[in-house]
């Protein structure tokens, strides 16, 4: 398992990250067998695996049972999970409760969105033993005061502002740090001014790493196409057809025979 100075050693050495967002036992037992270097548990979960519109509607106890099925999946992965909607801005206590309850379910960090306001409860998190990863840009639980998903980061202000918020949360202690949907050249900058590793989703090549969605990179939702996805395969099409396929054999009789049947 790879551990938070292995990744500062890969963002030195040039070496890129790659990090998947998994939801349950299943699958992340699937990446297991992979060299993806580690696993996200995002609040994206309440859109992906719920239905919901929006991240805002996922709470700790839920990202808790969720990582805590990706952990028993992937024991040797290395797992951050996502504190959800609100549970960073109520104060220190919930914050650490909530940091408390996706420790104890298997994460090895957590991540964190945004910065102004609650920088010092995230030195305080780090100085509590618990790795955190940052994220800005295009934060999705604060998507009702973005003006739905939209690229951020446009304009000498809103860059400037990003720049000075991805210092003040490498100073905060932060290992790592998402940048979600932003301009390239500004993914780029940032990503050379800090000395930790930057994931980039949507947000150009120059990232220390990568982060997708599993059910996005397979292609499970022909609809939900942005731009700064790539699909390496049409599981959709993949998984009607073998429940069709399944369909048409119990209507013939020809599942199971008698190799599938006890005798």
């Amino acid at each position: 398992m790879k551990s938070i100075l292995e990744f500062g050693r890969m963002r030195e050495q040039g070496e890129k990250i790659s990090m998947i967002t998994c939801y349950d036992a299943w699958s992340a037992k699937i990446i297991q067998s992979t060299p993806i270097d580690c696993i996200l548990i995002g609040d994206s979960c309440a859109m992906v695996m719920h239905g919901q519109p929006s991240t805002v509607f996922m709470e700790v106890e839920t990202m808790a049972l969720h990582t805590r099925a990706v952990a028993r999946g992937a024991p040797g992965k290395f797992l951050i999970g996502d504190v959800p909607f609100l549970a960073h801005r109520k104060g220190l206590k919930p914050l650490m409760d909530a940091v408390e309850q996706l420790m104890k379910a298997g994460a090895h960090a957590v991540k964190v969105e945004g910065a102004a306001g609650h920088l010092s409860h995230i030195a305080h998190v780090v100085e509590s033993g618990v790795p955190v990863m940052g994220h800005l840009g295009l934060t999705p639980q604060s998507v009702n005061q973005l003006g739905g998903f939209k690229v951020q980061g446009k304009g000498e202000e809103a860059a400037r502002r990003m720049m000075d918020d991805a210092l003040s949360l490498e100073r905060a202690g932060c290992f790592a740090l998402v940048l979600e949907c932003i301009p390239a050249p500004l993914a780029g900058e940032i990503t050379r001014l800090l000395t930790i590793p930057t994931i980039g989703i949507g947000s150009g090549p120059d990232t220390s790493g990568q982060v997708l969605v599993l059910q996005d990179l397979l292609g499970m939702d022909p609809s939900f196409k942005p731009k700064f996805v790539r699909r390496y395969l049409d599981g959709y099409t993949q998984m009607r057809n073998a429940l069709e396929h399944y369909h048409l054999d119990v209507k013939a009789g020809e599942f199971p025979v008698k190799e599938e049947s006890f005798v």
